[in-house]
């Protein structure tokens, strides 16, 4: 039910947005930095002399971050965040050099006396760094701590974090080196490289300190309206990085970083269900209500006569359902409503990171560097049973890289990368308690690590009992890879190839407690039938719990970057791709061979079952166009095809847990197979005991993907950018059981079957207004309509799902896979980003000439801000029912009435009139994904400072997430035979406050 909390948050939400515009002013823009973050530092030199004002760019996504070197030729970014960061170095003269996180050390090459005599004549601008800015240090990446040298030019005014962005801007193409579509605009030309500083130390360093309580932030919202206790929590981030010369005093000595953090990081929400009250567990449903919120009616399946007075004698109770039962916690809420139970969750991560590099020049045209990265991570995750899950992460990852210029038109660069990685997953009962044992449950997995409850699930809207699989993974990857650089005249090549080899190494079972579904199909109510034993459907996979996968992977391209005139830029080039299926060490991997019309199947057992695709061939252009001299438009496009390199490890991990060499199956009850909670793992002969089969010729799926962008200039320093994106996916998954129909099976198979023909198509508009840094004050606007389709949702990897999520990437009908055409599920049709930044102090009537006191207290505050609106998320209707002849529950759909349905009553969000039972004999005619899930907002503000004392800098920050504290739920609970249907079945976060106080040296 919605609660007047809820109703208040509702209202407040309808407020807002109708005032966002006034909200957003009040608020300005960059990106929240996520507080969990790595260290980067490096050095850019020219023939081993160090060089200042060089322009360092990190990249991940849509994420940028900007340094400018110091006259020490170094820079640091002290808070990226976690991920693979593309590091991109640009100065004025010299060709751009890029790479990753794992190189620290740049060696910048001079181009052609000839393109720089160009860019001096035609005063070009080419994206990187026109005016040499002498800097004491920049490890935030964000404001360079010295102004600009003076200029004459018409760059004279900007600021360094100006003319950053337009250094930025000046990139038409992603890593282009020439750009001859760029801006008009003139700037002296400057070689202040080696001004006159003071002297810079030797060694830098800092020390970092995040801590966050419990007290700071907000409560959970509740769904059930329940006061619910507030956990008791703390967050805690201690980070230390120090860097310089291994020799102090040395010319050309090697250089190292090291930087360590450990990071204590709890999550808190509040978690609603709904639990058997006293009275049903007793066996009295007399004053329960059905999914429909209807007086029940249980029906004996003995007699198919209802039950009297509702009630179920004890002595028809499974002692199996009692044995589970005391897994259960009593509700704590009012016991008839759709959610009567709720608990604080807290959930800890523990992790230490530890980072180290070490570089060495071994002379003007060769240098080493190399890294050693190692990170630990231990967590605990309870549930709504309070059963209580470790896991523990430890990984390291190392590389050398040797690169070498031997003349100003060619570099090399050959790199040698080893990463390992061991995760471990203990379940709350392992080696404790025999769950399944001590009730009598037979047929699941003995061993002590895999002991606990079966997982159930209920139609209904019972929360479902359920824990963790024990699993222990070990992954290592050797990786060897090759690129080069080559200059000639106006085309700048890039070339390059990687041999990568994969192993995963697991120890773990796929589902060997077993899983049951109870869907009211005995007795009409799901908890009835829970009471007498009497599941739906069962399933269980368990055997050779080691498996040792291999994979090896390829790659080569080739680029070309031609600057073909002063206003045309093409970047043309083709990648190859090819990923080898994966192999089981001892020929583990069991696929089905299938007769035609899917008549008879025979098991097929060897090493690698898919036959390999080789054709990922990628070509890939770009251009950047100014079709008007001398004017800011500047028109954009790309095409490029990209290949999915990651589809067989899920394929791999159920091809290896099957029936000849393991236990598997996937049943229904029925008269000729009944089950029970005693016995519920059993198969009748005629049914296949394997639950996965791939067509032996899947082929892996491919992207192809196209832009045209528009860019002009308007007044008042604003840039307006309009882009057409589209994207169409082809070969895509498709998952179906075959021979099931509406009213039965025909040679039940119960088994599903991936095939690789589903495709898709994503069209978007995009329009953005960016108001350049100016006054201390920048701004940007950014509006998107998008329509994606497809016949291929992601595959689930599993083949039950709970209730009150309802759904598997599984296609209800077999035999019209074009019906699952419909709404991507990341299909959000609208979406509006505003983001802001202002810093107080800026120009004269920012405060700048404030002195004294007042100016110390007002100047160098940094206020930002960005606010997301957006539309749902798609999703599918849900009849939670198995699948006549199979064990699969959650892929059909039910059947639409013409009612409206959003037309909701009181206290839901859905309309439950809508929708009804499949019409006998048929499947659900409801199409998939065509709900509306609800709508999003959020607003994130941080305020922060940098404090300065000789050579010391503070760092004072804070972060503040859903800044008004606005409830804004996921997604919609819409499966229609469930107590919850129409209700909200997760809620977003609620604030958060975030201090972080760092000191840099």
């Amino acid at each position: 039910m919605v609660t007047e909390q809820q109703r208040k948050a509702n209202s407040t939400a309808r407020l807002l947005r109708g005032k966002s515009c006034a909200v957003l002013l009040l608020f300005i823009l960059s990106t929240q930095v996520p507080l969990t973050a790595s260290e980067h530092n490096g050095q850019v030199t020219f023939g081993g002399v160090p060089v200042s004002g060089a322009t360092v760019t990190a990249a991940q996504g849509d994420m940028r971050f900007v340094a400018i070197t110091d006259t020490m030729g170094r820079y640091a970014f002290s808070d990226l965040p976690y991920g693979a960061w593309t590091i991109e170095v640009e100065m004025s003269g010299f060709a751009t050099v890029k790479g990753d996180t794992s190189a620290s050390t740049w060696e910048l090459k001079m181009l052609p006396l000839g393109e720089i005599h160009a860019e001096v004549a035609h005063n070009e601008w080419r994206g990187s760094t026109p005016l040499a800015i002498p800097v004491a240090a920049t490890p935030n990446a964000k404001t360079a701590a010295t102004p600009p040298k003076a200029s004459t030019g018409a760059f004279a005014n900007l600021s360094p974090e100006d003319l950053n962005q337009r250094a930025a801007d000046g990139l038409l193409i992603n890593g282009t080196v020439n750009n001859g579509a760029t801006s008009p605009f003139t700037q002296p030309v400057e070689h202040s490289n080696m001004p006159a500083v003071l002297a810079q130390p030797l060694y830098y360093g800092g020390i970092g300190i995040f801590r966050g309580v419990s007290s700071l932030d907000a409560r959970s919202f509740s769904l059930t309206g329940q006061d619910t206790p507030k956990p008791v929590y703390s967050r805690f981030t201690v980070s230390f990085n120090f860097g310089g010369p291994l020799v102090p005093k040395k010319d050309n000595a090697p250089t190292f970083f090291i930087g360590y953090q450990r990071v204590q990081n709890p999550s808190a929400n509040t978690t609603a269900g709904r639990m058997p009250t006293a009275t049903e567990r007793s066996g009295d449903f007399s004053q329960s209500v059905n999914a429909f919120r209807q007086p029940a009616q249980i029906i004996d399946p003995l007699t198919d006569l209802p039950f009297a007075g509702n009630v179920i004698s004890k002595s028809r109770i499974s002692p199996q359902a009692r044995s589970l039962l005391t897994l259960f916690p009593l509700p704590n809420s009012d016991g008839r409503a759709p959610y009567n139970y709720q608990m604080p969750i807290v959930d800890v991560t523990h992790q230490d990171v530890l980072q180290t590099r070490l570089n060495e020049s071994l002379n003007t045209r060769n240098q080493i560097f190399g890294s050693f990265d190692m990170q630990s991570t231990r967590g605990g995750a309870p549930n709504l049973f309070n059963f209580l899950d470790t896991t523990r992460t430890v990984g390291f990852n190392t590389a050398i890289n040797w690169a070498t210029h031997p003349n100003r038109r060619f570099s090399a660069t050959f790199r040698y990368q080893f990463s390992r990685l061991s995760s471990r997953t203990t379940p709350y009962f392992a080696n404790r308690l025999n769950v399944a044992g001590v009730a009598g449950i037979n047929g699941s997995n003995q061993d002590a690590v895999n002991w606990g409850p079966p997982s159930l699930v209920f139609s209904g809207g019972t929360s479902g009992l359920s824990d963790a699989q024990y699993s222990f993974n070990r992954n290592q990857t050797n990786t060897f890879s090759y690129s080069s650089f080559w200059n000639r005249g106006r085309h700048n090549v890039t070339f390059g190839g990687d041999v990568r080899r994969q192993q995963s190494n697991v120890l773990s079972q796929l589902n060997p407690r077993g899983t049951f579904t109870f869907t009211g199909a005995a007795t009409g109510l799901d908890l009835a039938d829970f009471l007498l034993g009497i599941p739906g459907t069962s399933s269980i996979a368990f055997g050779n719990a080691d498996k040792y996968f291999r994979q090896t992977f390829y790659d080569a391209f080739i680029t070309d970057d031609w600057k073909m005139n002063d206003a045309l830029t093409v970047n043309a080039g083709v990648r190859w791709e090819y990923e080898a299926p994966i192999s089981e060490l001892y020929g583990r991997l069991v696929n089905l061979n299938i007769a035609p019309g899917f008549s008879a199947v025979t098991p097929v057992v060897g090493n690698t079952i898919v036959q390999p695709d080789r054709g990922g061939i990628e070509p890939r252009v770009s251009f950047a166009w100014r079709p008007i001299s001398a004017s800011s438009l500047i028109v954009r496009g790309g095409y490029g095809v990209y290949r999915n390199t990651n589809v067989y490890q899920s394929i791999a991990i159920q091809m290896a847990q099957q029936s000849p060499l393991s236990k598997s199956l996937s049943v229904q009850n029925t008269s000729s197979n009944p089950l029970n909670l005693a016995n519920g793992f059993i198969t009748a002969q005629e049914i296949t005991p394997n639950t996965f089969a791939i067509d032996p010729n899947y082929r892996v799926g491919y992207a192809q993907s196209w832009t045209l962008s528009l860019q002009y200039d308007l007044p008042a320093a604003v840039q307006m950018t309009a882009v057409y994106l589209g994207t169409k996916g082809t070969r895509l998954p498709q998952e179906s059981l075959p021979n099931t129909f509406p009213s039965g099976a025909l040679n039940p198979a119960g088994y599903i079957y991936l095939t690789s023909n589903g495709n898709s198509i994503r069209e978007a508009g995009q329009i953005q207004l960016r108001r350049r840094l100016r006054s201390g004050f920048t701004a940007t606007a950014q509006y998107t309509y998008s329509k994606a389709l497809d016949d291929a949702p992601l595959m689930a990897g599993s083949q039950v799902v709970t209730a009150s999520t309802g759904g598997t990437s599984i296609a209800q009908n077999w035999l019209d896979l074009g019906a699952e055409r419909g709404p991507s599920n990341f299909d959000q049709r609208h979406q509006l980003t505003i983001q802001g930044q202002y810093s107080t102090g800026v120009g004269v009537r920012g405060g700048a000439l404030l002195g004294g006191l007042m100016g110390a207290a007002f100047k160098e505050w940094t206020i930002t801000s960005s606010l997301n609106i957006g539309s749902g998320l798609p999703e599918t209707p849900i009849y939670f029912a198995a699948v006549p002849g199979t064990g699969v529950t959650g892929s059909l759909r039910p059947d639409v009435t013409g009612a409206s349905i959003y037309a909701a009553p009181a206290g839901l969000f859905l309309n439950p009139a809508a929708f009804r039972e499949p019409a006998s004999g048929q499947w659900g005619n409801a199409g998939r994904n065509s709900l509306t899930g609800p709508s999003q907002f959020g607003l994130n503000a941080s305020l922060g400072r940098t404090f300065r004392w000789g050579g010391l800098n503070m760092d004072l920050r804070m972060d503040v997430t859903n800044v008004l504290n606005h409830v804004t739920f996921k997604s919609w609970d819409t499966t229609v035979n469930n107590a919850q249907f129409g209700l909200p079945s997760s809620v977003n976060a609620m604030r958060s406050v975030q201090p972080t106080l760092r000191v840099r040296f």
